[in-house]
């Protein structure tokens, strides 16, 4: 399906000179002088490479149909993480390089999406927030009170993320996927 290059958005695929890209980020510019452009940052969703580029704006661009499959992730073999399909028990081995930074979310019986093209896995889409044990952090040092005083924990999957004092080893914690900051607490 060919779209305008005026209707994109933040997150949706296209093919772009052959390549299956999504797009991070836009801007529509109108210069004082000239027609006006569209500078676009593109993610090469095969090679994984970030390319920003400028593009006219009577540009008719092709959008990619990704199909989302709901499944479970079970667990990893070697560099591979396994996912079971919640309707159909089918189990599909995703290569580590696919899931580049969301390995670090994955943990046992966690619901996800699998995205795929033409019968092609390309990623996944993880919950918004998950929640995570916290295995082992440190003691808050007595008098340590600043404003926002962080101090480091470790959750179930291995992460380190940042948490406030008063979150103890045992407790349950809340993780943003976006950007991998502490939520709250579960």
């Amino acid at each position: 399906m060919n779209i305008n290059i005026n209707d994109i958005k933040n997150g949706m695929t296209i093919i772009m000179d052959g390549n299956l890209c999504q797009i991070i980020e836009f801007q529509h510019v109108k210069p004082g002088k000239g027609p006006a452009f569209v500078r676009i940052k593109l993610k090469n969703l095969r090679t994984g490479s970030i390319v920003e580029d400028t593009y006219n704006t009577n540009l008719k661009i092709e959008k990619a149909h990704i199909d989302r499959v709901g499944m479970t992730y079970l667990y990893s073999a070697g560099d591979n993480y396994v996912f079971m399909n919640n309707e159909t028990y089918e189990q599909v081995e995703i290569p580590a390089k696919t899931l580049e930074d969301q390995i670090k979310y994955l943990k046992e019986n966690l619901d996800i999406q699998i995205e795929y093209y033409n019968g092609e896995i390309i990623g996944i889409t993880l919950p918004e927030k998950i929640e995570y044990e916290v295995v082992e952090t440190t003691e808050a040092v007595k008098g340590n009170t600043t404003n926002n005083a962080m101090k480091d924990a470790t959750i179930e999957t291995g992460y380190t993320v940042k948490v406030p004092l008063f979150i103890a080893q045992g407790e349950k914690i809340v993780i943003s996927t976006k950007d991998g900051k502490y939520s709250g607490r579960a």
